[in-house]
């Protein structure tokens, strides 16, 4: 395996909505299997218990699965040592995964009263960020332990955001948590953007609704550029085990995904700018 310089290099992006079928999982397949295609090194951690983007890479029956992310932060938890890259799984597309079970609803539960239970997952990728140049965390659809643990791991924050009210409602909550764990536990954190999914710009109801959101937060966030169309196809790939890159590479939703990938390669490396900037600063001093 491929080793980057240091764990520096690696960005980790948690992809967060507390709103549930917003397309989480789907942009946390596609995006990562975007960035691999541009020859990076990339994992994706699963981290609901629900186990969909475990599912939806081919692996249909997690729970048989002898190691999850549920098995290695359990053994943070309890302090036992672990073998950091026991259970990653590869797919045929060229990304990693670490995937997710039923267990880890009971090892949210234990983590209420662990010690430094904000941080158990952070600790856990430390050990892995080295292989890697990206890191995408597909986060439940609550803003529980689990989120926050993905909060405080995560250098950059993806909001999935379906374009109706609803969701509009939710996201006000979801920035004051970030803002919270960036006060408290990850001075780093920064929200990446916020991703319109399952839009269809044809009806009025979206296109409302992208207003309403670029009025609220277009001057303090970005607003991905492109919208990812909804598409029956982006459901057949899941279901196949595949990207939309390689399920329908001609359509409108693989071409909005490619946008997205783009726009987060280009803004990774003035991450990467800022990061070494920073550096030399610190050694300079």
């Amino acid at each position: 395996m491929r080793k980057t310089m240091d764990s520096d290099n690696c960005r980790v992006y948690a992809c967060v909505n507390q709103k549930g079928g917003v397309g989480k999982s789907v942009t946390s397949t596609n995006l990562s299997i975007g960035l691999a295609r541009h020859v990076q090194k990339i994992l994706i951690a699963d981290l609901d218990s629900q186990a969909s983007q475990t599912v939806s890479l081919g692996w249909t029956q997690p729970d048989e699965l002898s190691t999850t992310i549920a098995t290695q932060l359990g053994k943070l938890v309890e302090n036992k040592p672990i073998d950091p890259h026991e259970g990653i799984l590869h797919h045929a597309e060229g990304v990693d995964l670490m995937p997710s079970s039923i267990e880890l609803s009971g090892l949210e539960m234990r983590m209420v009263n662990a010690m430094s239970r904000e941080i158990v997952l952070r600790n856990y990728l430390a050990e892995i960020k080295p292989d890697y140049d990206a890191i995408i965390l597909d986060c439940p659809p609550t803003l529980g332990m689990m989120t926050i643990n993905a909060l405080a791991a995560a250098d950059r924050v993806i909001v999935p955001v379906q374009p109706e009210y609803l969701s509009v409602i939710g996201m006000a909550q979801l920035f004051d948590t970030v803002a919270l764990v960036k006060k408290q536990i990850n001075p780093g954190l920064q929200i990446e953007g916020v991703l319109i999914t399952l839009a269809n710009m044809r009806m009025n109801l979206a296109k409302n609704t992208l207003a309403i959101i670029r009025e609220a937060y277009g001057e303090s966030v970005r607003i991905f550029r492109h919208p990812i169309p909804y598409s029956t196809k982006v459901k057949e790939a899941s279901a196949a085990g595949k990207s939309i890159f390689a399920y329908e590479p001609n359509g409108n939703a693989a071409y909005a995904y490619g946008k997205l990938v783009k726009e987060v390669e280009r803004n990774g490396r003035q991450i990467g700018a800022d990061v070494r900037a920073a550096k030399e600063v610190e050694l300079s001093r």
